[in-house]
Order: structure tokens, then C-alpha cells, then sequence
């Protein structure tokens, strides 16, 4: 099956005739494409560039300095993993903790309720796109205080487009998001663009299906995996995120203010918002600093601009264990996925 799917590759890249480029907008994605070697295997005129597919690597370093200082204010703070290793102009979660502070690490919003439960002051640090959102959404109706840094994907996708940096003939498109959403909000785009799942055949398939696009000039958003993505997505998971969450501006690492592409608590639910909650911590915070780390180049691997190691800093001072920008923290960072597949 592989084989047959690479020879299609082969013929119709050759019909095409000149370069193509073709980004990958979902973390899992990176991993998969860089752990079966795909971007090896593809024709010459065949380019896969990674785009700001991972949550935790376009959080903004304000938001990260922002929840640090909460944490050094004693206020105790619980996230995911990965957000705890991000470094900051203040440090880390995980450099704050060392210092003293009460910092929680949980695999799920359902964790971070119980632990709530014993400390009613603490803060869930909730990031990610519309995959990770309902879940937060559910842990502020259980009276969670949650600082919020989540996302909607789709104005990034635009932004991309707009920003005209880097010329992209088609995207494969989020999967886990694109169960919420459905395949027709990504119309509005007006590029070639597919939805594909996670084994090496699906992305192989997802490919060839853009590159028929592309050949016969034709923009269609279309669903290789539609197993799992309902074309009308999960409008239940829509609803309990629009009952907590109101759409805003939102602050992206590498992009800066995308407008309409934050989340941001409802009046409803104000007692559980922790930018309101402690207002008063925040606004003595000085954020001038809030920027990537001098020689990080995150923000342009983020935007597609830069493979992750032709980064001055990649796998000699910024390593997994050492890592000095989100990109080399999150297992779906670009940096990070890229180290781990080196070739």
C-alpha cells in the first residue's frame, strides 16, 4: 500500500513540474511525518514545512511569564506537563516550583478539579486549541479558577495565508481539531486542503489527494479521514465551549495579536477567571521582556520560515533536556520532534 501511494506521489509531482509546498498544521502530524521518514521519501519538488501545529510551542511568552508570576506570588498553579519546562523572562513553572512555589503537574482537567478540591485557590494554567478547550470549559462549570491561553485554530491558518512570508499550495489540516469543527469552516480559505489521520498511509494518502488538487487547480477541502471527522464536526463540544468561552483577540507566539483567535471567559463565569481573580498581581508584572530568548528562532519555525535545525541554537546549547525555547519543550514542537527523528 505504501509503495503504490508513493509511486502516485511520484507521478503526479513529476506532471506538476515545479515546487510545491505543503504544511502540516497539527503537532501529532510533525511526529508522524518525521518518524516514518515521510519528507525523506517524497519526490524533490515535494516540500512538507510544519506550521504552528503545537499548543503549547504558540502560547504566547506573556501568558507564560504571566502564570510564572502568579506561581512566585504564591499562588499555586497546575498545568500540563510540558507547559512546566517553557521558559520565561521570570523562568519556568518548573523553575518556580524548584524556588518554593506550589506548582501541580496533571494529565487532565479532571485532575486538576480534584486537586482543586483540596486547594480551593489553585489555578489551572488551560492552553491548547478547540481539542483541549471543552475539557477546561467542564473544569471552570465544576468551579475551577483557570487562567486561559486557549485558542481558536482557524484565524491562524489565515494569518499564514495573509502574511504572504512563505508560499503554501495546500495544508493538511488538524486532525483533532477538525473533530470539533467539521470539514466546512475551512472553505473560507480558498487553498487546496485536506484532513487526514494518523498512520504513515493516511498521511501518504492525505498528500496525494492535495497534489490532484493541485494538478487539476482545484480548492477543495477533502476528507481522508472521515472515519473519525464528521463533515458537520461535533457540534455538542461546540456548544460547551461557546457556554464558557467567548471569542477575543488572541496572542500567539511567532504571530503576535491575531485578531478573534483567543478564548476568553464569559462575564457568566468571572469568579473562576484568574486574570480577574488576581488582577492585582498581574498588573504589577513587567511584561516588556515577554519575548523569545535572545538566538531562539521559535516564532519562525513556528510560522513555517525555518526547519528547526537550521536554528543557530538547535541541538548544541537548545536540546530536550536543555531546551531554551517552547519548540525544543513540547514533544509536538517542531524542534523537539526534529531531535528526537534527526536524520
Amino acid at each position: 500500500m505504501t509503495d503504490n501511494f508513493i509511486r502516485k506521489i511520484e507521478k503526479l509531482a513529476a506532471e506538476i513540474g515545479r515546487p510545491v509546498n505543503l504544511m502540516e498544521v497539527c503537532g501529532t502530524h510533525t511526529q508522524v511525518i518525521s518518524r516514518f521518514g515521510i519528507r525523506e521519501i517524497l519526490p524533490k519538488n515535494i516540500k512538507l514545512i510544519t506550521g504552528p501545529g503545537c499548543p503549547v510551542c504558540v502560547t504566547a511568552q506573556r501568558d507564560i511569564d504571566a502564570i510564572v508570576n502568579l506561581a512566585l506570588a504564591s499562588v499555586p498553579v497546575v498545568t500540563y506537563g510540558d507547559a512546566l519546562r517553557v521558559p520565561g523572562y521570570f523562568g519556568s513553572l518548573d523553575g518556580a516550583r524548584e524556588q518554593g512555589a506550589k506548582v501541580y503537574d496533571v494529565y487532565s482537567v479532571t485532575d486538576a478539579v480534584e486537586l482543586a478540591k483540596k486547594i480551593p485557590e489553585l489555578v489551572f494554567f488551560g492552553l491548547g486549541f478547540e481539542t483541549t478547550t471543552p475539557m477546561t470549559a467542564w473544569g471552570i462549570q465544576q468551579g475551577l479558577t483557570v487562567y486561559s491561553a486557549h485558542k481558536i485554530f482557524l484565524p491562524a491558518m489565515e494569518a499564514l495565508l495573509a502574511m504572504g512570508e512563505i508560499k503554501i499550495d495546500g495544508f493538511i489540516d488538524p486532525g483533532h481539531v477538525s473533530v470539533v469543527l467539521g470539514t466546512a469552516p475551512y472553505a473560507k480559505l480558498k487553498i487546496p486542503q485536506v484532513i487526514t489521520g494518523f498512520e504513515m498511509e493516511d498521511v501518504l494518502a492525505g498528500i496525494l489527494l492535495l497534489l490532484n488538487q493541485i494538478k487539476n487547480k482545484d480548492t477543495q477541502v477533502l476528507n481522508q479521514y472521515s472515519r473519525v471527522v464528521k463533515d458537520a464536526g461535533n457540534e455538542k463540544i461546540r456548544k460547551i465551549i461557546a457556554e464558557v468561552f467567548e471569542v477575543g483577540d488572541g496572542d500567539w507566539r511567532g504571530f503576535g495579536i491575531i485578531p478573534k483567535s483567543g478564548l476568553k471567559i464569559r462575564n457568566k463565569y468571572k469568579q473562576f477567571d484568574a486574570k480577574i481573580k488576581y488582577k492585582d498581581i498581574l498588573d504589577k508584572v513587567d511584561f516588556s521582556h515577554s519575548k523569545d530568548p535572545d538566538g531562539c528562532r521559535c516564532g519562525e519555525v513556528i510560522r513555517g520560515l525555518m526547519e528547526s535545525k537550521r536554528c543557530p541554537l538547535f541541538g548544541k546549547i537548545c536540546t530536550p533536556d536543555n531546551p531554551v525555547g517552547p519548540c525544543m519543550v513540547s514533544v509536538e514542537g517542531a524542534c523537539n520532534v526534529g531531535y528526537r527523528y534527526l536524520k
